[in-house]
């Protein structure tokens, strides 16, 4: 008999041995189960499942579930995440240097590439 290598994380119910590709994790002060892609990383929280297992899944009564799928067109992030990006940002740059500090910063550059610049430490 050959053996066969298996790649990804194994479904986290008992005796199953198919490979995970949703995740289950509970929101128990809201009684929801969020059923969604496989996670990047296990969590300690978190359940892995099989297609069958997520395809099947119950919940008690009075909880509600919500399936979360991945659009699979979709790459990266979208607009208002880069926005968010953006506003954290500016936001940091904004509560964080004070005018006297930015005109203490050294203005000798080491290089240069686009907007950024790289500057000696002190």
């Amino acid at each position: 008999m050959r053996s066969v290598q298996r790649t990804g994380r194994s479904c986290s119910r008992a005796s199953c041995r198919k490979i995970a590709s949703k995740t289950l994790t509970y929101i128990y002060a809201e009684s929801t189960a969020v059923l969604g892609p496989l996670a990047t990383f296990a969590e300690p929280h978190a359940y892995d499942l099989c297609e069958d297992h997520a395809r099947n899944l119950t919940v008690p009564n009075g909880w509600t579930v919500i399936k979360a799928s991945a659009d699979e067109n979709e790459s990266g992030p979208t607009e208002d995440d880069l926005m968010a990006i953006a506003d954290a940002v500016r936001e940091v740059g904004l509560t964080r240097a004070s005018p006297s500090e930015v005109a203490a910063l050294p203005t000798q550059e080491i290089g240069r590439r686009g907007h950024l610049r790289a500057l000696p430490s002190n």
